[in-house]
């Protein structure tokens, strides 16, 4: 047997206490001492059930990868190109992808980079992988009347900058890079290089969205919806195509592969780095076999006796408190019926 106490046991005794011992005092002084009984046991079993009592069950191994995972994510206006899936727009792409990375790496550390005219921390590393996918969803492209052109190599310094931070903090951990984009580039300029960042990394991918089609892109405000318009390039719709030769030097500078996205396609992502994802180096769990329940059915019981106490009880009052009905008035005794009067004979008298 085994506790588990959500609180510590001198103190859950001092919460018990107090309602113990004016349980106690009725049960001494007062009538219905088994009713006070039953309510003395229930704290009894409330106290053991925050106690959590338990018995060890099993063993069972867990997987925890103690690897940083950078995600570099494009939100230029070119990501809402709608040529996913047929016409929806790539950034559904990008978001089922980094669903797949979160299922594929468990117990890594997560960090978001997103870039557009200027590249933004969104997500500093943390475990908590609901927070990334959450940044996702609310993830929006840059407004499309600020924007001014954009690089695909923005985010080389604040990547670079993030990955050496890790590595001097957590240096027997891997570290892998996932690079989300289309590769198009609208800067004047040459795109930057990431070649910087290559000695912390230890794996990932370059995953390319769009079509050599291409797909129309929709403005966006800014304001978390889109404006239903789209936009214009010489009177016609502007088309976002992508630009695999771009994104495969990025893969290049980086040291990691590049794999063109298409989403009838299942996402092949690379093993984490071995040395971070060994079963033996996670441990074992205990498994503890919960017995609160017993203590849970017990406290049902009980209410339920005094449930059924309490309404036998205003039953009775309700009984005693209703008004009798009164006696009847005694009835007038009826006057004795008087005799009738004799007939005189018939005839005369002889």
């Amino acid at each position: 047997m085994i506790l588990q106490p959500v609180l510590h046991p001198i103190l859950l005794a001092l919460l018990c206490a107090v309602p113990a011992f004016f349980v106690v005092r009725a049960l001494v002084r007062g009538p219905s001492r088994g009713l006070w009984a039953l309510r003395l046991g229930m704290i009894v079993v409330v106290f053991v059930m925050l106690l959590r009592p338990g018995i060890p069950g099993g063993t069972s191994e867990t997987l925890a990868t103690d690897t940083d995972v950078v995600i570099v994510v494009d939100t230029t206006a070119s990501i809402v190109a709608e040529d996913w899936a047929g016409d929806r727009p790539r950034i559904d792409g990008v978001r089922a992808d980094v669903q797949a990375i979160v299922d594929e790496y468990p117990g890594a550390r997560f960090a978001l980079i997103s870039f557009d005219a200027a590249a933004q921390l969104r997500l500093p590393l943390t475990t908590d992988a609901t927070a990334l996918i959450s940044s996702l969803d609310v993830l929006r492209p840059e407004v499309t009347d600020q924007s001014r052109g954009s690089s695909i190599g923005i985010a080389n310094r604040m990547l670079a900058d993030t990955l050496a931070a890790a590595a001097e903090a957590s240096p027997e951990r891997g570290r892998m890079v996932f690079y989300l984009g289309d590769g198009e580039q609208t800067a004047s300029s040459e795109p930057e290089s990431f070649a910087s960042s290559a000695k912390y990394v230890d794996g990932g991918a370059v995953l390319g969205y769009g079509t050599a089609e291409g797909g129309p892109m929709r403005k966006t405000t800014g304001q978390g919806s889109e404006s239903g318009g789209y936009i214009e390039y010489q009177g016609q719709p502007a088309r976002s195509v992508i630009d695999e030769d771009n994104l495969r030097r990025v893969s290049e500078q980086l040291g990691i592969e590049y794999r063109a996205r298409a989403a009838d396609a299942e996402i092949d992502l690379p093993e984490a780095p071995t040395s971070t994802t060994d079963y033996a180096a996670s441990g074992e769990v205990g498994n503890v076999v919960e017995l609160y329940w017993i203590g849970a059915l017990a406290l049902i019981a009980m209410l339920a006796v005094e449930v059924a106490l309490a309404t036998i009880s205003v039953v009775r009052l309700r009984g005693l408190a209703r008004p009798q009905p009164a006696p009847a008035p005694p009835m007038p005794a009826r006057p004795a019926p008087t005799p009738p009067a004799p007939t005189p004979p018939k005839g005369g008298i002889g």
